[in-house]
């Protein structure tokens, strides 16, 4: 009886001298800038920065707090999409989905189509921006991290 041995081969790339896992970190990491974009626009054009400090004070947090995540999601939003110190980035942003969870989110539950928007989307966000420090830029990065 022989024992045949299997040779582990990467499957075949999309993009040629690209990884896939390098073209799915990078598909995680602009999607992620998106939607940190996304979210600041909401506070910026749609709430206003003052009416977003008013509802920051309204949850009994510093309302100027609600300029420094406008800021942080603006300008970390940027950084991923762009993909300048991606890794950091993801990590600096997991505190504003974390208090997210812990303010406005957590008491209406976990799922977030409940009244008041449920914790079960900035939980899943918080984890796929760990997810992203782990993996690092993924391709087409202006500043990729080589470690």
């Amino acid at each position: 009886m022989t024992i045949s041995t299997v040779q582990n081969s990467a499957p075949p790339a999309l993009l040629p001298g690209v990884a896939n896992a390098d073209l799915a970190a990078t598909v995680l990491r602009v999607s992620l800038g998106v939607l940190f974009l996304a979210h600041a626009g909401l506070k910026l054009f749609v709430f206003t920065p003052a009416g977003t400090a008013g509802y920051f004070a309204s949850l009994g947090l510093p309302g100027p707090l609600a300029y420094l995540v406008i800021a942080a999601e603006l300008f970390g939003g940027i950084a991923l999409i762009l993909g300048v110190y991606s890794r950091w980035v993801s990590l600096a942003l997991v505190p504003i989905l974390l208090g997210s969870i812990y303010v406005p989110h957590g008491a209406a539950g976990f799922i977030f189509s409940n009244e008041g928007g449920g914790w079960e989307f900035p939980a899943f966000w918080a984890v796929t921006l760990i997810v992203q420090a782990l993996l690092g830029d993924g391709a087409f990065a202006l500043k990729r991290d080589r470690a």
